[in-house]
């Protein structure tokens, strides 16, 4: 059966006007027509799934929305169309990956027409709702094998809220370096380490020696530097000094200013420092104006980690690293793993002071940080103009 441009268009009327009306009957009858006389375009074939669901044929609908998937896998409105069929099947799982699927393939909502946003908004209520229940589901199957909430471990809990949907998994993705091989921890436990105690204990003299310099402020310098030697991220605190550092240790070079902190330096000493000539390790203060927010970012390297100690410690003061989120004590060491995504605040009316500095990740043998050492020495000699 063949149709004139007319009839197409009227039967497109026809069926949108069904539509409109809740008349899914007489909808899918005339997408039927259109679909017979292969006049049916993305259009034609998502209305057909729409009236095929509400009629309970859902063979149907899906054969329908796979038509527009099989061109764009992307579809959003098509991904939210199958995940609704496969919700009215009260198949709880696959509603929830189409769902998912289609914030995903959908992108900033902001950026969308509104009538697409608000079913994004809809998906993502209908996913993060099936993943309440999946994990609610686990919580109380894995109650049975003795699972505890409160004492088993933190990484099987962790894992199960992944696997549930309810967590992001962060990788580690380190800008210049990445030693394969290593685990994607974001925080790790100061009790791990035995020197860390000696650090903790010597908090009061690192303070009282920073009390005498915090209000020099020639001492601080932008976090953030510019340098023209290399393409220049965007940073929304580029020579701002509402992140500023003080530097004991830069890239390995032990700094003048360090002079004036001697208890602070013999305490450095305890710690496994990441020392490479002329690359590591780093050991600053670091200092955070009131209002002031690091936007998230990754470090460097993924062979060292970044150690905290706070010193001025005002309320409202935070870190997230990955998907979990550290609030400092004062005189209580922080230690994470900076390739993972992370970012920190202070929206106290005071100003945060911490001692940064950054130490080999413990998982290296010392055979490994003796030949990353040499790795990095040889890639800051080249220069590309031969051996």
């Amino acid at each position: 059966m063949s149709l004139t441009s007319q009839q197409i268009t009227m039967l497109k009327q026809q069926a949108g006007e069904a539509m409109r009306g809740n008349d899914a009957r007489a909808a899918a009858e005339a997408f039927a027509q259109l679909i017979s006389a292969g006049a049916a375009d993305g259009q034609v074939w998502y209305g057909m799934a729409l009236a095929s669901r509400a009629l309970g044929d859902f063979e149907k609908a899906h054969a329908a929305v796979d038509q527009i998937l099989t061109r764009e896998r992307g579809h959003v409105q098509a991904l939210i169309a199958k995940a609704d069929i496969y919700a009215a099947q009260n198949d709880t799982r696959a509603a929830a990956s189409f769902y998912d699927e289609a914030v995903r393939a959908a992108g900033p909502i902001d950026r969308l027409p509104p009538q697409v946003a608000g079913e994004v908004r809809r998906a993502k209520a209908e996913a993060d709702k099936a993943a309440d229940a999946m994990l609610a589901h686990l919580k109380t199957r894995l109650k049975d094998a003795g699972f505890d909430e409160a004492a088993s471990s933190k990484r099987f809990r962790d894992s199960v809220e992944i696997l549930a949907g309810k967590r992001e998994r962060y990788p580690e993705e380190p800008r210049v370096f990445y030693f394969d091989g290593l685990p994607a921890r974001g925080f790790y436990d100061p009790a791990e380490f035995d020197w860390t105690a000696t650090i903790e204990a010597a908090s009061d003299d690192i303070a009282a020696e920073l009390s005498a310099a915090m209000n020099d402020e020639a001492a601080f310098e932008a976090y953030v530097k510019g340098e023209t030697d290399r393409p220049q991220r965007a940073h929304r605190l580029l020579n701002n000094k509402d992140w500023s550092a003080l530097y004991l240790w830069r890239e390995g070079v032990r700094e003048e200013a360090a002079a004036r902190f001697p208890k602070t330096m013999a305490a450095l000493d305890a710690a496994p420092l990441d020392r490479v000539d002329g690359r590591g390790p780093m050991a600053l203060f670091s200092r955070l104006k009131p209002g002031t927010r690091i936007d998230p970012h990754t470090g460097f390297l993924n062979t060292r980690l970044i150690c905290h100690l706070p010193l001025v410690m005002p309320g409202q003061c935070g870190l997230r690293v990955g998907a979990d989120v550290h609030h400092w004590r004062k005189g209580e060491l922080c230690i994470f793993n900076d390739t993972i995504e992370h970012e920190a605040w202070n929206d106290s009316d005071e100003t945060r002071i911490i001692l940064l500095f950054s130490i080999w990740r413990p998982e290296l043998t010392e055979e490994e940080r003796r030949l990353v050492g040499a790795l990095l020495q040889s890639v800051a000699s080249f220069s590309g103009g031969g051996a």
